[in-house]
């Protein structure tokens, strides 16, 4: 476990990280993923929780009547993951914490502690509720969950997400609840589900603060340049990466099973290599 010095030092790190420029930051789900990450030249990453969810045979967290009995990961389970990601590696390290894990401010305001612990150097809220009634907390509250996150956590870079795109909404209560957010203490806004050159650009024209998206989906077919033309600050692929080594891992399958050849292997990165990645004295 990362010591306190040495979360301040990140967090500082990673606060800096936003002041310009457009940051890309992969969303690793293990130790494994994130060494090979950091060890690709990455300066700093995400988790997500997802692909942590995934790797533990979980759903991803969705609707409640979705996820069934003990069908979604819990908070215990994810912060000891979203440690073992941050003590993998020296960058910073932002985690997904998905609603706080409750609804309460004071609930998220203890994810957030509990984040910090980690020693995590920034974390995002939503405002999805997991109701498919309401999907979305009243604004009102969702502003009171992000104030209590960040009385929870100075040096810590907290991003408001707003999943209003992804229920529906139109994009202009998107800008309402992110810049509702930002004004109550995010450092960053996101807003999933805005993937074409038109929103973005109106979301960072009409946003009092950073802006971070979401990339690696379908259909957004952007790059980092024309992003970062258009004025994002930052950059997460969420479960992407590993929905595509899950991708990989099928059709391996299905080769084995189908036809008995092998030439899935002929994509693996050599034995020797990986272990070269993963020896303590390589961490980085």
């Amino acid at each position: 476990m990362t010591d306190f010095n040495q979360r301040r030092a990140r967090a500082q790190l990673f606060t800096e990280m936003h002041r310009d420029g457009c940051l890309l930051l992969p969303n690793a789900w293990d130790a494994g993923s994130a060494r090979l990450l950091a060890a690709a030249g990455f300066t700093a990453l995400a988790t997500t929780s997802a692909g942590i969810a995934f790797s533990h045979g979980h759903p991803d967290h969705d609707f409640f009547a979705e996820h069934k009995q003990g069908g979604r990961l819990d908070r215990t389970v994810m912060m000891s993951q979203v440690g073992e990601i941050v003590d993998a590696v020296r960058v910073p390290v932002s985690a997904d914490l998905e609603e706080g894990y409750g609804r309460s401010p004071e609930t998220v305001a203890e994810t957030v502690t509990l984040a910090l612990a980690t020693g995590a150097a920034g974390g995002n809220i939503e405002d999805f509720t997991g109701d498919r009634a309401n999907p979305l907390y009243d604004p009102r509250l969702a502003v009171e969950r992000i104030a209590a996150a960040r009385a929870a956590a100075d040096a810590f870079v907290l991003v408001g997400r707003s999943d209003a795109l992804l229920a529906g909404r139109p994009v202009a209560e998107a800008i309402d609840r992110a810049n509702s957010y930002l004004a109550a203490g995010a450092d960053c806004a996101f807003v999933p589900g805005a993937s074409d050159a038109a929103t973005i650009a109106l979301l960072v024209r009409e946003l009092t603060g950073p802006l971070n998206v979401v990339m690696g989906l379908t259909g957004g077919a952007l790059t980092m340049a024309e992003l970062a033309d258009l004025g994002v600050r930052r950059v997460t692929v969420g479960g992407s990466l590993i929905r595509a080594m899950y991708g990989h891992l099928r059709r391996a399958a299905d080769e084995l099973r189908a036809s008995g050849t092998f030439t899935y292997a002929q994509e693996q990165i050599p034995h020797a290599e990986l272990n070269d990645v993963f020896r303590p004295d390589a961490v980085s």
